[in-house]
Order: structure tokens, then sequence, then C-alpha cells
């Protein structure tokens, strides 16, 4: 199987995060067929491994890719169309699945480095607490010196032929948020009998998105409130997600939320509950691997872009927080359209220029 027939295989069969069987199963054969050692992980998930020719085998380089899809009904019409009703590959997972599939088997033949390259094959990455934190709590890596670990994410901003690289911080940490306003409700027409607990809620929504700054977003992006258009329910709930680059802000935000959670209580005689489930961390890049990335790429004729930090997330922050790490953005063209859209269909050119990026990049690290 090749790299092309793999991400056509995981396209064709996506599965949502924790729920990865079959993608699991597919991936270990095709390691195996290649002879590449390999076993579970994090449940769903596959740790391959590769001892080089030479060198201290306690030195290593982690590859990372993750496997899981979205639950989004796909509308491309190709012959790998997904069959799973209702769940598709819409963050392109399957073309990162297939690259570090490619990149394995490449360097498993030549085995031309010193010490061990892993490849992770993360469950997990769009659902808290993320694969990753599942990863590092098995402590893989234990008797090894990870050098760096490396990951690329689809990027339909960017051109087949280009990378994007941001050193330093690059994506945010990410919470989610859950509200509950609770009292008593009644009929709609008898305001003095009840708790307005939607006009609670309407005021807790604005004072939450109210804390919204260059550095940090706060959204709120489902109400629910079952009344009707007489009836005033006895609760009303609320989701959102909170996106920070910094610890400080962080919890100066928390404080805000709890904050005015009280002041709702205060203002309309009702119980407020706030619910913060702490996410990802911060994606943080190692500098001098972000410039070595750039080395490597342009000797490759890879064209470079630096970028600014974003303020989505990605699980990948759990790695930067231990090792050394690079994370970068890999162009599918804009033809891809939208991810996490039912029509996004990256260009499978992309996948050579990422197995290229990704082997000489485990290359330069081990062999440095």
């Amino acid at each position: 199987m090749n790299s092309i027939e793999l991400r056509r295989e995981l396209h064709r069969h996506p599965e949502l995060s924790f729920e990865e069987h079959r993608t699991q199963r597919t991936i270990m054969a095709a390691l195996e067929a290649e002879g590449i050692a390999c076993r579970e992980i994090a449940g769903t998930g596959v740790l391959a491994r590769i001892k080089g020719a030479r060198g201290n085998h306690r030195r290593a380089v982690v590859l990372r890719a993750d496997i899981d899809a979205l639950p989004i009904v796909e509308r491309n019409e190709v012959d790998y169309r997904s069959e799973n009703e209702g769940v598709m590959h819409a963050c392109g997972h399957d073309m990162h699945a297939a690259m570090l599939f490619g990149v394995l088997t490449e360097l498993n033949r030549e085995r031309d480095f010193e010490g061990t390259l892993f490849g992770v094959f993360q469950p997990g990455e769009e659902l808290n607490p993320g694969g990753a934190s599942k990863v590092l709590a098995e402590e893989p890596f234990a008797d090894y010196d990870v050098a760096a670990v490396v990951g690329q994410h689809v990027d339909a901003r960017l051109e087949v032929g280009q990378i994007g690289i941001c050193p330093g911080m690059f994506m945010a940490s990410n919470d989610e948020l859950r509200f509950a306003v609770r009292g008593r409700g009644g009929h709609a027409a008898r305001r003095a009998e009840c708790d307005d607990t939607v006009t609670a809620m309407a005021d807790l929504v604005v004072r939450t998105t109210s804390l919204n700054v260059p550095d940090a977003v706060v959204s709120v992006g489902r109400v629910i409130a079952e009344g009707a258009t007489n009836v005033i329910p006895d609760r009303v709930t609320a989701e959102g997600t909170m996106r920070t680059f910094d610890t400080a802000e962080r919890e100066r935000i928390y404080a805000h939320l709890r904050g005015n959670a009280k002041t709702i209580e205060e203002k309309y005689g009702v119980e407020v509950e706030v619910d913060i489930s702490r996410g990802y961390p911060s994606v943080v890049n190692d500098v001098m691997l972000s410039y070595e990335a750039m080395i490597v790429a342009a000797d490759e004729g890879i064209a470079i872009r630096e970028l600014e930090r974003m303020t989505t997330a990605e699980d990948f922050g759990y790695y930067t927080e231990r090792y050394a790490s690079l994370f970068y953005r890999l162009g599918v063209g804009r033809a891809a359209g939208s991810s996490h859209t039912a029509t996004f269909l990256p260009d499978e050119a992309a996948i050579a220029v990422g197995e290229r990026m990704m082997r000489r990049m485990a290359l330069h690290v081990l062999n440095k």
C-alpha cells in the first residue's frame, strides 16, 4: 500500500475521536506489511518505532499525525467518498496519517540515520482532553532522549509546494465553557411570579463575549432555552470556547467569568453554574527548530511563508510543553476549500511535499 492508497482507504472509512478502531487496524496492517514494528497506544492510536543503522539509540525523534475525523456529512463526489454516513475527514487527518506512513516506509527501508525514529498516529485530536495527553500519559518515550517532536497540518490558505512556519508562540490554548442559569420558570405573562432565566442568560452571554481582546477569544456558540412563546423555562444553558496565548490572561478571564456569574445571580435572583473544561495548552514552536526547518525547506525547494500566530487550537501543544517541538502548516491549495466543511478536498499532490519535508526534518535532527 502506498501513501495515496492509504489516504483514500482512511478517507473512505473515517471514524470519530477515540473511536478509530478500524483506522488503527488499517494503519497497523500497513506498517506491519512494511516490516515496521508498531503497537497500540492511547486506546485507538498506533506507535511505530524504527531503529537507525548507527548511533545512540536513546536519542530519538518523534513524528506525529492525528487520525480522527469529524461529524460532518461529506458532499464531495469522489470514488473514495466517506462510507460512514455523517462522519468525514474534513480536517485532513487522513492526509496527515498517509504522509507519516510514507515517511516511515522510506526511512525504514533505508535506516541511514542515527538514533531511533518514532511515528505516532494519534487519536482524538478533535476532542478534549485530546489524544496527545493520553499518548504522553503512557510515557512511551521515558527511556529516550527526545531531540524533537515534529507535526504538520494541511492548510488551504497555502498552495501546494508551500509550508508555513511560526517560530515561538503559534496557536492558542483551548478551553470549553458551559453555563447554566436556574430559576423559577412559569407563565411568561406573569413575570412577577417568575425568574427571567432567559434574560439572565442573555445578559451573561453579552458579558462573556465582552471579554474579547486582541490576544484572547471568548465566544458562545450554543444557547438552549426549552421554553415557548408564553413559557419561561426553569433552566437555560449555553456553551462556548475560549482561546488565549498567555497563562496570566487565561487566569484573568477565568476570574471574570466567575465574577460575571455572581453579578447575574445578584441582579436576577437566579443560580448560575460555570463549568470551565481546561483544554489544550498553547502550541509553542521551538525557535531553533523553526529556523532550521526553514533551511531544510529551502534546500528541498519548498517555498516558505512565515505565519502569524493563530487563535485556533491543537493538542500538539501537549508535546510542545514537554519537548523541543515543531508544528508547521502544509499547503494543499485554495481549491481545497475550507477545512471543517462538507466539501473540503485537499490536493493529493501535497502528500509528496509533506513527506519530503517531514523526512528531511527527521534526518536533519537525528543526524545532527
